[in-house]
């Protein structure tokens, strides 16, 4: 069967930014996976924007009508590094909307990709990091908050997040739910400054370089899956852990991130879990080299395909 990749022309809209995320990414991503023989494996399809109830199943409700209206302070736009507008609202809710439906699609083919996504450190209440909805977390919460029985209904979610930095928003969104369960594996001298607390942390020093990285996943993916028992991941291929990445600090080569993401995909196929994996960060002057780096995910996963 054909790969599942889910993809919206809205993904691809220049947003005001005050600091390094490029967001045009998206449209190189996009570029990078066509030009490419997994393109002919591949089955494109788009995502709705998710809906303002759909954000309020992981977000504050007032944070979320504050940022639909426009009404950040200054200083949470700082915060964030995007500037309030409406080719903001559109933007940021066909990503959650993608991963949504890249959930749900796993569910019911084994694998989805979206490409978007990531954005995991937007907390409940604020933004932070580029991040204003936290796209895993609305469609960990939508899912789990199905009715029982339905077709896309999970009881059980892992969060797998390989991104650089740690997933300090997803982490504290489910700091209190024993639904989701949040494994980060990130460079420890890195932004977020003040790191929360994960159902599991794995702080690597910078320089850390492909074998003792894939040395990490190996020893515990397995055994955690064993462990969690998941009815779904969600899988936050970040490749700013590239050697070359502007804001990494560890040392992968893209061979790595071929190794990693094989291993993640390759695990979920050998424990029939279904995946649902977003590009998360990845950063550099070069949006096409970037984009390169995230295609390797999705050349990962066309090696297992939909079941």
């Amino acid at each position: 069967m054909l790969l599942p990749i889910i993809h919206h022309p809205d993904y691809c809209l220049s947003l005001t930014k005050t600091g390094s995320n490029d967001l045009s990414k998206y449209g190189a991503i996009i570029d990078a996976i066509r030009a490419d023989s997994v393109s002919s494996q591949a089955d494109f399809i788009e995502p709705d924007h998710a809906s303002i109830k759909a954000l309020k199943a992981a977000h504050d409700a007032n944070y979320v009508e504050r940022v639909l209206s426009d009404q950040l302070t200054p200083a949470e736009e700082r915060r964030i590094g995007l500037r309030g507008n409406r080719i903001l609202e559109r933007r940021i809710r066909i990503s959650s909307g993608g991963t949504l439906l890249a959930g749900r699609i796993a569910l019911d083919k084994g694998i989805a990709l979206n490409t978007a996504g990531g954005s995991h450190h937007a907390h409940r209440d604020f933004g932070s990091g580029y991040c204003v909805f936290n796209d895993v977390a609305v469609a960990a919460a939508n899912l789990l908050n199905e009715k029982a029985g339905g077709d896309y209904a999970v009881g059980k979610i892992l969060v797998i997040d390989l991104d650089v930095h740690q997933g300090d928003g997803t982490a504290t969104i489910f700091g209190d739910d024993d639904r989701v369960f949040t494994l980060s594996v990130h460079c420890e001298k890195n932004f977020p400054h003040r790191k929360s607390a994960s159902d599991m942390d794995i702080g690597l020093e910078p320089g850390f370089g492909d074998d003792a990285y894939l040395d990490v996943v190996d020893q515990n993916i397995g055994r955690l899956l064993d462990r969690v028992r998941p009815d779904l991941i969600f899988y936050n291929a970040g490749v700013d852990v590239f050697e070359g990445d502007k804001l990494g600090h560890l040392s992968l080569t893209r061979g790595g991130i071929m190794r990693r993401d094989m291993a993640i995909f390759g695990a979920a196929k050998q424990a029939a879990i279904p995946i649902a994996s977003v590009p998360g960060g990845g950063y550099g002057q070069d949006m096409a080299e970037v984009a390169t780096r995230h295609l390797i995910t999705f050349q990962a996963a066309a090696v297992f395909g939909a079941t």
